[in-house]
């Protein structure tokens, strides 16, 4: 983007990362996404491309062999990567959500087994809370964790596993009722654990059972499973931090950062559908004139560039203000839920634009209309960023009698 989308006081070092990961957007994933999405064909290629370039440790500090950047600077890569395919972007987006919880909440032990090896992509992350009858009210979960010996047995179904066949490490969120005090709240009920496997589907470990694809509308490429857990046998070493009950903030600590990647990922696609519209605009030809020439195609035009803008810097907004340390649940469920309206509004007009050739599988637009609705229900639903909003905003605005 020429003009549009561009982010204020970035380092030397954030631009060339930025630049390099354009460069290969522009040559290696652009040119490939559609026939891979049409394929339904995981990105391997680009995947291993994305590892030897440091993408799955961004985040991941130094000391654990990653490049140690902030929350902004893996924003705008992910921003980039989604305007060329946006299932790319989910990949390494479940995968920073499990290194993020490891850097804030794991045991020391933790950090050092499986950080090193997440900076390289060797181990790959997915996380998973919801099950088949609780979607965005986490509290409804039914799968357990129980005591036995010195380690726990875990039964039950999750569901919406994003890289549930290709991860290596899932945070899985569970029920340990049994280790809460007498009335203590559901949210207090909750751990999370740590479950390595192997890659691939059936059975990928005693008592784990990853069944197969969901077919989806759009978002293909990466794969989004169930997982069923039968009499899984794991250690007090996998239980994440080494407590049991708090795996309920230590997954909504993930998800916070993982609402602004969803807000980025939203941004990239509006970016790229934009792109398309404005290109079309200025190619097709009709009552003897360019269709940009076309005061209800302008306007248009201009719509969608406002609505570019307006997501990427709400988008930055909340990412800075996680990076200073601050709250920003509020600013995350903002541009989370501004990002992905947005992103369907500015994908439906380009849509438009192309006219009766939007509707061909031949051009980009096709599939880009099919990928943005995940982005209003994933990391929840743009009625639960609005309940997080409402929440905060009533706690800042309180009526003082």
């Amino acid at each position: 983007m020429a003009r549009l989308a561009q982010t204020e006081g970035l380092t030397d070092d954030q631009r060339d990362i930025l630049a390099a990961v354009k460069e290969f957007v522009d040559n290696e994933i652009i040119p490939v996404a559609n026939e891979l999405e049409h394929a339904d064909e995981y990105p391997q290629a680009i995947v291993d491309q994305l590892k030897e370039m440091g993408v799955f440790g961004l985040m991941i500090p130094e000391e654990y062999g990653g490049l140690g950047e902030s929350l902004l600077t893996y924003a705008l890569v992910v921003e980039e990567i989604a305007r060329g395919w946006m299932p790319v972007s989910g990949v390494i987006n479940t995968h920073f959500i499990v290194a993020y919880m490891l850097m804030q909440h794991g045991t020391q032990a933790q950090k050092d087994y499986y950080l090193p090896r997440m900076a390289t992509g060797e181990v790959r992350g997915a996380f998973s809370m919801s099950e088949p009858g609780c979607g965005s009210d986490v509290a409804a979960i039914t799968s357990k964790a129980v005591r036995d010996g010195d380690g726990w047995v875990m039964n039950g179904a999750k569901m919406w596993l994003t890289n549930g066949g290709s991860s290596t490490l899932v945070a899985v969120l569970v029920l340990t009722p049994g280790e809460a005090p007498e009335g203590a709240s559901v949210y207090k009920k909750m751990s999370t654990f740590l479950v390595e496997k192997t890659p691939g589907f059936g059975e990928v470990r005693p008592g784990l059972t990853i069944p197969g694809k969901i077919e989806k509308m759009g978002y293909k490429g990466v794969d989004t499973t169930e997982l069923v857990m039968d009499n899984l046998q794991l250690s007090n070493d996998d239980l994440l931090g080494g407590e049991p009950g708090k795996g309920f903030y230590q997954m909504m600590d993930g998800v916070e950062v993982g609402r602004v990647n969803v807000a980025a990922r939203a941004c990239g696609l509006a970016i790229r559908a934009f792109e398309l519209g404005v290109e079309y605009a200025q190619q097709r030809v009709t009552f003897g004139k360019i269709i940009a020439e076309h005061q209800a195609v302008a306007f248009r035009l201009a719509d969608m560039a406002v609505k570019v803008e307006a997501a990427h810097q709400m988008m930055v907004m909340a990412a800075r203000k996680k990076d200073s340390g601050e709250r920003n649940d509020m600013e995350a469920g903002m541009a989370k839920y501004l990002a992905s309206e947005y992103c369907k509004e500015v994908v439906e007009d380009s849509f438009r634009i192309h006219g009766g050739y939007g509707y061909s599988k031949e051009y980009e637009i096709e599939r880009l209309y099919r990928e943005a609705p995940m982005l209003l229900i994933g990391e929840g639903t743009a009625d639960i960023q609005r309940m997080i909003i409402a929440r905060r905003l009533l706690e800042d605005y309180k009526t003082r009698s």
